[in-house]
């Protein structure tokens, strides 16, 4: 049986009293210059994408014999809970599924949004300057800290157990949400000390993308939200966590646009509340990251909201431009759902609604969150607009003849359905070495 050593770490929590009369550093424990000399953690360095999924051995394929990647993330995360530092005990909160043809997600937490680290920054830019005294991922405790993430060159993944935390060379670390709104909902926080804003840019959307195919496991999901699109900390992050059955936006039919020089398959969603895009293909999954990086670099640099699903283990990836922020400060965004207090972030738009009121999940339906998530899609003409300029960005307008979907001057409404989006998920393990 592979055992882990396990590295005994001061329990300190940044959300306690910051007044504590502790004489070493700013007394949290954190990941500031004040408290970072001697700081360990483990390091989890994933095998090169190119060899992820079969091993073959004297000629026969073979599945890695552990899930090593999933068993960390959920043992450090149940470890933290059993220390008592989340918010609120998110096993408690009541889910069900809702009727109807995509299987809404909904979940009743009536106390999260209260209990939430606040937003504290504007909510109608997506490009924001870091500012290191407002909330950010160097004030948690070390404590929140599960291991540090990086991408390997290796044909295997390799776990070292006590490795020092670099402020020379900023580690990607992998941090508990505190406020979960699923059982081992964590944050992947590229590069922590360079305190970078929330942003995509190449290098992190690949390592997500390394971290989605390492845990091999098509029911481990990541998320991101831009700022505008109900991000609430400018600290560059993405959310993950596991839900064992599909979620609504995988479900949805799809309609091929465009396929890049590199392989890269474009694709409109077909009869979802929220208009978008989802990528998948590639020649590589560096080809299919950097397809999905240049897209966001020109919504960010247009300041244009947006949300993504990685999913399918790194395959695919959705990505939804969004107005529900701009919609409110407008006053058009109807009533009845602004009492619901739902912000549609990634996993709300990916078929997940997080409900803060026992109303609103007892009367759950799909009309209803269908008409709520409704409310942060573009219109169909903005879409287009959207759209074509996206293609003119990553070099695909002059590529129109192969549009399928969405012609960049006209609508075409013949094309076939893509269903690779609904077929059944099931992923291998992975293999890890220790090291001591």
């Amino acid at each position: 049986m592979l055992k882990i050593k396990r590295v005994p770490t001061v329990v300190s929590n940044y959300q306690k009293d910051e007044a504590s009369d502790v004489s070493v550093g700013c007394g949290r424990n954190c990941l500031g210059a004040c408290c970072l000399n001697g700081a360990r953690l483990p390091l989890y360095s994933c095998k090169k994408l190119e060899t992820s999924g079969e091993k073959v051995v004297n000629g026969e394929a073979r599945e890695p014999p552990v899930a090593f990647l999933e068993s960390l993330v959920l043992g450090e995360w149940e470890d933290r809970f059993q220390r008592g530092l989340f918010r609120y005990d998110v096993t408690t909160c009541e889910t069900k599924v809702i009727p109807g043809k995509y299987g809404f997600v909904a979940q009743l937490n009536e106390g999260r949004h209260l209990k939430k680290r606040p937003t504290e920054f504007r909510v109608d830019k997506v490009l924001q300057s870091f500012d290191g005294n407002k909330f950010n991922f160097t004030k948690v405790g070390q404590e929140e800290l599960l291991f540090q993430f990086e991408a390997g060159e290796d044909d295997e993944a390799q776990f070292f157990p006590c490795m020092p935390l670099d402020a020379e060379n900023s580690p990607s670390v992998v941090a508990i949400n505190v406020s979960p709104i699923e059982y081992g909902h964590v944050l992947l926080i590229p590069r922590v000390l360079d305190c970078l804003p929330q942003r995509i840019d190449h290098k992190s959307l690949l390592l997500a993308l390394h971290m989605a195919s390492e845990a091999a496991n098509p029911y481990f999901r990541l998320g991101y939200n831009s700022l505008g699109a109900f991000a609430t900390i400018n600290h560059l992050h993405f959310q993950a966590y596991y839900l064992a059955m599909p979620f609504a936006l995988e479900k949805a039919s799809s309609k091929k646009m465009i396929t890049t020089d590199n392989g890269v398959k474009i694709s409109e969603l077909m009869n979802y509340p929220v208009r978008g895009l989802l990528f998948e293909g590639g020649n590589s999954m560096q080809d299919l990251s950097d397809t999905v990086s240049d897209t966001c670099v020109y919504l960010q640099d247009n300041n244009i909201p947006f949300n993504i699903l990685i999913s399918d283990c790194g395959r695919q990836i959705f990505l939804m431009p969004q107005c529900y922020a701009e919609k409110q400060a407008l006053g058009e965004v109807s009533p009845e759902v602004l009492e619901t207090q739902v912000n549609p972030a990634v996993w709300e738009i990916s078929g997940h609604m997080v409900l803060k009121r026992k109303e609103d999940y007892e009367g759950a339906t799909e009309e209803k969150a269908w008409r709520l998530l409704a409310e942060a899609s573009l219109s169909e003409e903005r879409f287009k607009e959207v759209n074509a300029l996206i293609f003119e960005a990553i070099g695909c307008s002059d590529q129109e003849e192969e549009l399928e979907g969405i012609n960049i001057h006209q609508q075409n409404t013949s094309g076939s359905v893509n269903q690779n989006s609904n077929r059944s998920h099931g992923g291998p393990g992975t293999e890890c070495i220790v090291l001591q």
